[in-house]
């Protein structure tokens, strides 16, 4: 049985599809491809059907990670086939709890930051639109911090439904 995680940001252009690619990449390394689905979504449709931000795109192809993205807008109905929701920051993580359906669907919801031991009492992932391309590169540097100990909880998950 397949394990989804979907990453959530505000509109699906910069961290979260920053966060699928990085992500998805670390499962692949880890030959988890078969077990593990991993998608983004916005909880704004602000952009729905663009790609993502070409900052964002520059970063992640400057890093070798795929940088193709269509924007999506997070849907209530997801968390009924949704195993984790990862929010980049308290915000999206309010929003999202609130918008669950029952009290299980909203302790799906963790902030990316929490599995990087190293983050401290800021568990936020700035928003790095409205800034140059250093804000990109540092938003790459905290998922990238944050994907080996996502990656270690959902390997666990995963595997444990096929045992």
């Amino acid at each position: 049985m397949t394990y989804r995680v979907c990453f959530v940001c505000t509109g699906n252009i910069c961290r979260s599809p920053m966060a699928e690619s990085v992500f998805r990449a670390r499962v692949a390394e880890a030959g988890l491809n078969g077990l593990v689905e991993v998608d983004s979504a916005g909880t704004d449709g602000w952009h729905e059907g663009d790609g993502a931000d070409p900052r964002t795109v520059s970063v992640l192809e400057e890093h070798g990670y795929d940088g193709a993205h269509t924007a999506r807008q997070f849907q209530r109905s997801w968390f009924s086939r949704l195993d984790l929701v990862i929010a980049l920051d308290a915000g999206h993580l309010k929003t999202l709890r609130r918008l669950a359906p029952t009290p299980h669907d909203a302790a799906k919801v963790r902030l990316l930051r929490s599995y990087d031991p190293a983050a401290g009492a800021d568990l936020d992932v700035p928003d790095p639109y409205y800034g140059g391309l250093d804000g990109f590169e540092e938003c790459l540097e905290m998922v990238e911090a944050a994907s080996e100990g996502l990656l270690a909880e959902v390997r666990e998950r995963a595997e444990g439904r096929t045992a």
